[in-house]
């Protein structure tokens, strides 16, 4: 039974079509719907579409099955067609009536859009959770490796002197920019469009500021249109947000195998974190990095998939939105394994020491040689130009002390200054305010 449904069934080869992956996905949205059921209940009694007395069987009902939430116990049962419908058909068969009431003023449209935004909510903050311990690991390598000096590349062909202090703090500021992105998708998720119906409204005098406080979202989506709209641009801005940090995770990924290469040699690791070949005895292979780099890849095509999905969709809900579930939580889900294990395996990194001593390197030296003449005077285009004709006749031969002292360089990496952009846009996102006010919910 659905709850749109009047006398006649859809054919079986529709309903399995159009339900798709749902199911498996609703699952997930469960507890959101039960919270949002619960913020317009009370928000119904506000404005005297329940009584005291049936808010109050509500709310029961509704701790019940959040209850079975939390303990596995709940599933949506066969010929019910979503989560929304199963908490409505449970707490009917449970309470009767009351239940039927539940669902006034909502649409599944913007019901639905509820349990996202929540869904939303919830996984951003566990993804950047994940974030920040990656970056305050490689923050703590950065500090610990920061005298141990490696060669630097452009063009992939030997550059100037970096060092592992100053490669690992680069990965570290790049995650503070992704942030940027994720700031951007927040501000979008944490709006409220419950009241928005089925996209236009309802003639019941709903007190959406209400639900928003309850909630503890942001602000809502004013206008009831923008609010079903917002539905797909959401998941756009979220699909940018992993894409960002797919990237940065992509390119420690590539630069981790390159390294590990015996012909680079930089950095190793125990033999339980790599494997090896069936008929090669010596092979240390980079197998996580490598699915690293594929899975941020995959993130990365999100984008241009949702937008394409997006694209000719005119203004209002569409069926085929329900197919971005599809992108979205399969990402959230790839991009938190990505964070996790690339921690794991950075925990347990074995630098190599002295790597520019090696005569190998000389002429990564040869920028030095050129500064030091034109600290003595020498203008900077005569000294390029001797530097590389002793390099052409075979003269060349450095000195290997180096004097970096400007902002961000090896001898000065700023690391407070970068811990301190981590605290700083970590605090804009204000998770606390939401996660009390769903708590204080419950108290209720």
């Amino acid at each position: 039974m659905k709850l749109w449904q009047k006398d006649k069934t859809n054919k079986k080869e529709v309903e399995t079509f159009t339900i798709g992956r749902d199911p498996e996905f609703d699952l997930l949205l469960a507890h959101h719907d039960v919270t949002g059921s619960l913020a317009h209940a009370i928000m119904l009694e506000s404005i005297g579409l329940l009584t005291k007395e049936e808010l109050g069987i509500l709310k029961k009902g509704l701790k019940e099955i959040r209850e079975e939430i939390r303990e596995g116990k709940f599933v949506i049962e066969t010929g019910i067609e979503d989560v929304h419908s199963q908490v409505e058909f449970l707490l009917t068969k449970r309470y009767g009536d009351v239940g039927k009431k539940l669902h006034s003023g909502r649409s599944r449209n913007d019901q639905v859009l509820v349990d996202l935004k929540l869904f939303y909510r919830e996984a951003i903050r566990a993804v950047l959770e994940d974030v920040q311990k990656l970056f305050e690991l490689l923050m703590d390598l950065a500090a610990r490796h920061e005298k141990d000096l490696m060669p630097g590349y452009t063009h992939t062909q030997l550059a100037m002197p970096s060092s592992f202090g100053l490669w690992f703090s680069s990965q570290a500021e790049a995650l503070i920019e992704d942030l940027q992105l994720w700031k951007a998708a927040y501000s979008i998720v944490n709006l409220n469009p419950l009241g928005s119906a089925a996209g236009y409204g309802s003639s019941f005098p709903l007190d959406r500021t209400l639900t928003t406080e309850l909630l503890g979202f942001f602000d809502l989506h004013y206008n009831v249109i923008n609010a079903q709209n917002s539905r797909g641009k959401t998941e756009k801005m979220l699909s940018f947000a992993m894409a960002g940090t797919a990237g940065t995770l992509n390119k420690l990924a590539a630069d981790m195998i390159l390294f590990m290469n015996q012909h680079f040699g930089f950095v190793s690791f125990p033999d339980e974190l790599t494997t090896g070949s069936s008929i090669m005895p010596h092979k240390k292979n980079p197998d996580v990095f490598e699915l690293v780099r594929a899975k941020s890849n995959q993130i990365q095509s999100s984008p241009q998939q949702i937008i394409m999905q997006l694209s000719n969709m005119t203004t209002g809900y569409h069926r085929d939105l329900q197919l971005l579930k599809e992108t979205i939580f399969p990402d959230f889900e790839k991009i938190k394994d990505c964070l996790q294990i690339t921690h794991l395996m950075l925990e347990n990194i074995q630098v190599r020491q002295n790597i520019l001593k090696d005569p190998f390197y000389a002429y990564i030296f040869s920028v030095e040689e050129v500064n030091k003449l034109v600290l003595n005077g020498m203008p900077f285009r005569d000294a390029y130009k001797k530097i590389g004709m002793d390099i052409e006749e075979g003269h060349f031969h450095p000195e290997t002390e180096l004097s970096h002292s400007h902002e961000g360089s090896i001898g000065n990496l700023c690391l407070p200054q970068i811990n301190d952009k981590m605290k700083a846009i970590m605090g804009d996102f204000g998770f606390e305010k939401s996660m009390e006010a769903e708590a204080r919910l419950w108290e209720l």
